[in-house]
């Protein structure tokens, strides 16, 4: 259950984060591509998938806000 809170959080603050560099256009798709995970994963498989999904969406944000791989110094 921890898992799916913390990817959860971190999409939204992530969107809103890059909501200026990604712009209204990119706040949309990622926004659909999250209801579209969270319908198709509660419709196939109960929900388990979505926790991974919003992961995945996760790693894609990171990329397009920050133009690349964010270093941990």
């Amino acid at each position: 259950m921890v898992p799916l809170w913390i990817a959860h959080v971190l999409f939204w603050i992530l969107l809103l984060i890059g909501a200026s560099e990604i712009g209204r256009r990119g706040c949309a798709v990622y926004v659909g591509l999250w209801l579209i995970g969270y319908v198709g994963s509660s419709w196939l498989t109960g929900g388990l998938l979505f926790v991974s999904y919003v992961a995945v969406l996760d790693i894609a944000l990171v990329l397009h806000v920050f133009q690349g791989d964010v270093r941990i110094r």
